[in-house]
């Protein structure tokens, strides 16, 4: 039997404000790389994912297509863009290297959308 592993890793990703409405979620399980997945991957990864799997984008015929699940990703990047992090309650500062923050099995990341005041 071999000892190589193909086992994936898990994320939760919690979205709040704009991020959960553009989604119609509150949080979802990522599967990711069990090693070598940085923060800086994660937004194109969370785009494609709702780009082609969000329930969403069934356009009324009862089948996936139509470009729904394709705008619902163009609209979550640009949430996304000006989002700041949070890492296992942590925040991530904005002059921070996304490239050096590696997330692992059991991480916890959070969409932190602007808010405006008043």
């Amino acid at each position: 039997m071999s000892s190589t592993s193909t086992s994936t890793a898990h994320i939760t990703v919690l979205y709040f404000a704009a991020a959960s409405t553009t989604l119609g979620i509150t949080e979802e399980k990522i599967p990711i790389p069990e090693k070598g997945f940085y923060l800086s991957q994660l937004k194109d990864l969370l785009v494609e994912r709702h780009s082609r799997d969000n329930p969403s984008n069934d356009n009324g015929s009862g089948k996936k297509g139509g470009g729904g699940g394709k705008k619902i990703g163009e609209a979550l990047r640009k949430v996304l863009d000006s989002s700041q992090w949070s890492v296992d309650a942590e925040m991530v500062d904005d002059d921070e290297d996304l490239t050096k923050v590696e997330l692992g099995d059991g991480v916890e990341v959070a969409v932190i959308c602007p808010v405006s005041g008043g």
